[in-house]
């Protein structure tokens, strides 16, 4: 059964997950709040992270979300990740909109 820690601005928490859920499953069912959830398939890009160690299994992932560049550098979709071993990821904060000022 994999660990997972999470690292965020605000916090850093562990779990563990079922060999056969994804990374974003894992952290739901252990009612972890860490990672945040949108679709749960991919489409929405909300669940990104970057995965500092550890071994997993990638499912495919839109390049909308995730550039090969990144992929390279370790980012991922939560929800497109199967963790073998123990990781240690980081959340990607995503831009709050509501703060962006328009241009007049």
């Amino acid at each position: 059964m994999p660990k997972v820690t999470v690292k965020s601005v605000l916090q850093e928490q562990s779990f563990e997950l079922n060999d056969e859920d994804s990374l974003l499953v894992g952290s739901e069912k252990a009612m972890s709040k860490a990672i945040p959830v949108g679709c749960r398939g991919g489409g929405c890009g909300l669940c990104k992270i970057k995965i500092i160690s550890g071994e997993y299994l990638r499912n495919r992932m839109s390049k909308a979300h995730i550039t090969e560049r990144e992929a390279l550098q370790g980012y991922a979709l939560a929800c497109r990740i199967y963790p073998l071993s123990d990781l240690k990821i980081e959340i990607v904060e995503q831009i709050d909109k509501r703060k962006l000022t328009r241009s007049v």
